[in-house]
């Protein structure tokens, strides 16, 4: 891609994240090109639809989060590591109104995809933390990724916030029963 080509699509996924942050995903497509500083057809040549845009916007942020995921790796705690890794799924999937929700109503290959991503990424803080003790066992990180999209798609109309208090007293019932 052309420098100003990649310009203008990283200026047009700005917008966009911006947008449906605030507006869902069904914000205004001509409001987005505008945001961008570009023209409705600069951005219909990169995203001929919709879902193209939404799907470039989720890739991006799974990538993020796998990267995310990685860097807490090193962190001294492997619990805390682990938790802070799971607040920022759900505070992202919960900030990105409706994103979820049409992401879900689309082909399963791409979700499926980006959940493996994110399954795989959060793999190895989980392990850590089994191992260190203070998560138990027999807890899945496809069981925690269910309960960070779980909520965050419940606390939707609260905001983060409220996602984030569900999320922590959730995450209460992982640790390790003391005797």
């Amino acid at each position: 891609m052309r420098a100003d080509a990649q310009r203008n699509y990283d200026l047009i996924v700005t917008a966009a994240s911006e947008a449906i942050a605030r507006d869902g995903a069904y914000a205004s497509l001509e409001e987005i090109a505008r945001s961008a500083g570009v023209g409705s057809a600069t951005l219909h040549r990169h995203f001929p639809t919709r879902w193209s845009l939404l799907q470039a916007i989720f890739r991006g942020c799974v990538r993020n989060l796998a990267a995310r995921a990685g860097d807490l790796h090193a962190a001294p705690d492997a619990l805390d590591a682990l938790t802070t890794w799971l607040h920022e799924v759900t505070a992202y999937a919960t900030t990105t109104r409706g994103l979820a929700d049409s992401l879900l109503n689309e082909p399963a290959e791409e979700s499926d995809a980006c959940g493996a991503t994110l399954v795989a990424a959060g793999a190895p803080l989980l392990r850590r933390a089994v191992d260190e003790g203070s998560v138990r066992p027999d807890i899945t990180m496809g069981d925690l990724m269910i309960l960070a999209n779980g909520i965050s798609l419940a606390a939707q109309p609260m905001g983060a916030e409220k996602a984030e208090q569900l999320l922590t007293l959730a995450l209460q019932g992982i640790g390790r029963q003391q005797p």
